[in-house]
């Protein structure tokens, strides 16, 4: 059985580790909303090779797995997931285009039924689900009123955003569970002092 004390130790030190990477994250985060171009360029670099990655291990996969019902599902989509993180990694431009194009006509739709929801219902909510279908269709107007200019940003604005909040919400549970682990050990030892021959007395004549 592992020592409490080491063990406390070693949680402390994995929770330090997270609160780091947090920090890092939400240092990303603040670069790229500075420079939201370089943000959207390396979200769609990143996703293309994600989608390369994940084909190629979908393949070998499938290929493992050959003579199964769902051989040549898993080739073709393997094969898909690989045409597309190249043609995404050899246009990245074009494809946050499309993605921004795609993002502008969610926030349209999405705003419009909540907006009509809102308004048929009328339940509790009636005031927040307006708010939010209002602000979701104003956002995706500015969005397809200033397309295509408006994919040098906004994927790069969204995945910033992403991480600054993963980040925070990654420190947050670092810190966090480092104070919980030192509370512990500090009720530990003071249990265990208590515990100890005379420990009561000690107590007494301490209060």
């Amino acid at each position: 059985m592992a020592d409490p004390a080491t063990e406390g130790r070693r949680l402390s030190r994995s929770f330090g580790w997270l609160a780091l990477l947090g920090t890092l994250l939400v240092v990303a985060g603040l670069v790229g909303l500075v420079y939201t171009g370089v943000a959207t360029l390396t979200s769609m670099l990143l996703f293309g090779w994600l989608l390369l990655l994940g084909g190629i291990v979908g393949l070998l996969h499938a290929i493992d797995s050959r003579g199964s019902d769902y051989f040549w599902l898993g080739v073709v989509v393997a094969a898909l997931n690989i045409a597309a993180g190249v043609v995404v990694i050899r246009h990245p431009h074009g494809t946050a285009e499309a993605l921004t194009m795609f993002a502008a006509l969610l926030f349209l739709t999405g705003g419009v039924f909540r907006l009509v929801g809102s308004v048929v219902v009328r339940g509790p909510q009636f005031g927040w689900t307006l708010l939010q279908g209002a602000f979701g269709l104003l956002l995706g107007l500015l969005v397809l009123f200033d397309w295509p200019h408006s994919s040098l940003y906004v994927l790069g604005l969204f995945f910033s955003l992403a991480l600054l909040f993963d980040g925070l919400g990654l420190i947050a549970m670092g810190v966090g569970g480092r104070r919980i682990v030192s509370m512990v050990s500090e009720q530990r030892v003071t249990d265990e002092l208590t515990d100890q021959p005379g420990g009561n007395e000690q107590k007494r004549s301490k209060g």
